[in-house]
């Protein structure tokens, strides 16, 4: 499907917007009218969440046509989306609005192939659930940094899910970052010229995200070369590590935060080492949104509550 954003929501939202539509036509499996809209206030909610997820899709996966949308970009989205701590209610319309795209992609290519695309975009409720449980959405902003994240992490049940915690908490890795590393990812030892000192280069390519260096001490740098000596790979079990995240804080006393709690930490620790280097409070902000893998500077001043 050709054409800027705007024009593919347009003719997407044509697929399933019946006005004057009635509830039990569009509840009806036998109906034409089954899973369209009737309401214009609707119709223009999911224009604008999927003209948004357009966007991200053509920035972040070089996608510019809907039809090549998989549920692995689905979930990546919303992932992104609750990294920013939105609203539960936000999080729940992106979901809802992604499955009316699922329908509307469908009957699109229906009408033009003359055969339904084989879209399945049920990962959302999974990503959905799963920031519900994991707190990752809430009504309302709070700070989420680690008070203790030495602690948490040393405290945690599985090597493999300390040392990813470790790369998030000294690197500012995303999980996406941190599931599978690599061996020809890792780069070396490098001078930070922000420290003073010597840290361990590796570089990732985020899902959903952009690509860049993660710099870590040299001491966790050598425990991921340590690990390469017997395994191919250095990868981990997401679910498993926010569960393990989750239930060692819940034992402790501490207010989960998840994984991306440990990118708070870094956040707030790198802006202070910019800060000792002699780099204005602007300065610093861009300069840390950038290792964060953001492009904007006021994304940091979020982590920074």
């Amino acid at each position: 499907m050709r054409g800027s954003v705007y024009y593919q929501s347009a003719e997407l939202i044509k697929t399933i917007f019946v006005e004057g539509a009635k509830k039990t036509e569009r509840v009806d499996k036998t109906h034409p009218h089954y899973q369209c809209i009737a309401s214009y206030k609707t119709a223009k909610a999911y224009r604008d969440v999927w003209e948004n997820f357009f966007h991200y899709l053509r920035e972040h996966w070089k996608i510019k046509d809907p039809i090549s949308i998989t549920s692995e970009m689905v979930a990546s989205y919303m992932e992104y989306k609750s990294e920013y701590h939105v609203s539960k209610q936000y999080l729940e319309k992106i979901s809802s609005a992604i499955g009316k795209l699922e329908i509307a992609l469908k009957r699109h290519t229906l009408s033009q192939y003359g055969e339904a695309g084989d879209f399945d975009f049920s990962v959302r409720q999974n990503v959905l659930d799963m920031s519900r449980d994991l707190k990752l959405v809430a009504d309302n902003y709070h700070n989420r940094t680690y008070q203790h994240p030495h602690v948490l992490i040393a405290s945690l049940s599985d090597p493999l899910h300390r040392l990813a915690a470790t790369i998030q908490y000294e690197g500012g890795a995303r999980i996406e970052g941190v599931g599978l590393i690599k061996p020809d990812q890792l780069l070396g030892i490098r001078l930070d010229p922000i420290t003073g000192t010597d840290k361990g280069v590796i570089f990732t390519k985020e899902k959903g995200g952009k690509e860049g260096d993660v710099l870590v001490s040299t001491t966790t740098y050598n425990r991921l070369l340590h690990h390469f000596q017997t395994n191919k790979r250095f990868k981990i079990d997401r679910q498993k590590y926010s569960y393990d995240i989750r239930s060692t804080c819940e034992q402790m006393g501490m207010t989960p935060e998840g994984s991306h709690g440990l990118r708070w930490n870094f956040s707030k620790r790198r802006m202070m080492e910019y800060a000792k280097a002699g780099y204005t409070y602007e300065q610093s902000l861009q300069a840390v949104s950038w290792e964060m893998k953001h492009n904007r500077a006021s994304i940091t001043e979020h982590y920074l509550g």
